[in-house]
């Protein structure tokens, strides 16, 4: 499980505590107004950005101050992650190592991993040949190959229009299911949090709160969440 054990994190005048636990295996939508910490504290989790106290631990171990790289987990942006100048396989391959060198074997999983995400046979182009669901299907495929047990989304889908957001979230909830992969994805789309994950966390008013059961709470939202979302 993903605890986050007293932890505070702050930004200058900014201050986010939370202390909670997320169950192995779970997808949990992180949603709540804009500016509030969502995309903080997937930062924060990642490693990008050291707490001011608190501790992060997974399956019981503290990895509070282990490097970014060294976690057991894989983020995806809304870019994507893709270098722009290299070919799919090679972007690819740098989530099997950080040079980019692979070998037979390696090269047989990206293909596996393409194939997987609808790409198969699209090794050799780079990002700028392809559109922006191939992009947004090229970067889970990198994450697939380095099944790491965390995903999280910071909006990886968030400009693709509505089919192909749905088509997107789908196939994230199934190889999670899959893999067993612990979800965090960011959202400002109350219907994307309903989609994927089962609950949610809010984060509002200076907490992130323990995970709640996503429809129950986007049905009847405390008063932060129902200004927000506008209900």
């Amino acid at each position: 499980m993903l605890t986050l054990d007293k932890l505070t994190l702050t930004q200058g005048d900014f201050r986010l505590d939370a202390d909670l636990t997320i169950q192995t295996g779970a997808r949990i939508a992180l949603i709540g107004p804009s500016g509030a910490g969502k995309s903080t504290l997937l930062s924060a989790i990642a490693g990008f950005l050291s707490p001011a106290s608190g501790r992060i631990l997974w399956q019981g171990e503290d990895i509070t101050a282990m490097p970014p790289g060294e976690r057991p987990l894989s983020i995806l942006f809304q870019d994507q992650n893709l270098f722009p100048h290299l070919r799919l396989e090679t972007n690819l391959a740098l989530g099997l190592n950080p040079k980019g060198k692979i070998d037979a074997t390696d090269r047989a999983r990206i293909e596996t991993a393409l194939a997987r995400v609808g790409l198969e046979g699209m090794e050799r182009r780079k990002p700028g040949a392809l559109s922006g669901g191939q992009q947004s299907r090229a970067g889970l495929a990198r994450t697939l190959l380095r099944g790491r047990p965390i995903l999280l989304l910071d909006e990886p889908f968030a400009a693709l229009g509505p089919a192909l957001k749905s088509e997107m979230l789908a196939l994230v909830a199934e190889i999670a299911r899959e893999q067993g992969t612990t979800v965090l994805m960011v959202s400002h789309d109350p219907e994307d949090a309903r989609a994927l994950c089962p609950q949610t966390v809010l984060v509002a008013e200076g907490r992130a709160h323990a995970p709640q059961e996503t429809g129950p709470l986007l049905d009847d939202p405390p008063p932060a969440l129902r200004d927000y979302l506008g209900s």
